[in-house]
């Protein structure tokens, strides 16, 4: 059974993330230990509401460090929501800029569509090898709610390193960023713990990399 810490930084919805990860099957633990969220198999990053409040939430537990440490070590990491909109370079909401972790270069910024928020239920446009998607059809639904997301995908191609495998949705002609795929490091803009079945596969198949 995989060891998995949900960080309690003070943000997210930890046991609804708790719950939908023990359907699962994982072994799971919400807290702000340093030691225990580094050492599990599995951490992942919750996150609602403010950019700006997340982070100071994550810097109170030095959560950008070990977010750090554990993917410098090959650990895998998922983020969610605002949690993976922290790994970014930086957030501006109502014109603040707030510094993120960093872990990509790129901008999380208000949607520019007719109606925000984005709330309820939306299909995604995975690569077709992913693994995060892995069993999951092309119309398969995931429930968002946000206001603020990364619309331009920033990091250069490297040589001899295989590119992230990036998913995007489209709220009434905004194309955002859906989900990442790179490395040890995966995140996904909407809530899994929130979209039933098909979250649920998605669980397991992060799970599974676990191993």
């Amino acid at each position: 059974m995989a060891r998995v810490v949900v960080l309690d930084y003070g943000s997210g919805n930890l046991r609804s993330a708790e719950r939908a990860l023990q359907r699962v099957g994982a072994h799971v633990e919400v807290t702000s230990d340093a030691r225990a969220a580094r050492d599990a198999d599995g951490l992942v990053v919750p996150g609602v509401g403010a950019y700006a409040a997340c982070m100071e939430g994550l810097n109170s537990v030095r959560g950008a460090r070990i977010i750090g440490e554990r993917l410098a070590g090959g650990r895998p990491v998922l983020g969610i929501c605002v949690g993976m909109q922290i790994l970014f370079e930086r957030g501006i909401e109502h014109g603040v800029l707030t510094e993120g972790c960093g872990e990509w270069p790129g901008t999380v910024e208000r949607l520019e569509a007719p109606i925000v928020p984005h709330m309820g239920w939306n299909t995604v446009r995975a690569p077709e090898d992913s693994k995060l998607f892995a069993g999951l059809d092309k119309d398969t639904r995931f429930y968002f709610v946000h206001s603020y997301g990364v619309r331009r995908w920033e990091l250069e191609p490297a040589e001899h390193i295989k590119p992230p495998l990036v998913t995007w949705a489209d709220h009434a002609g905004d194309e955002f960023v859906a989900a990442v795929e790179n490395g040890p490091l995966w995140a996904t803009q909407f809530h899994p713990e929130k979209s039933g079945d098909a979250g649920a596969q998605l669980l397991r198949n992060w799970l599974t990399s676990l191993s």
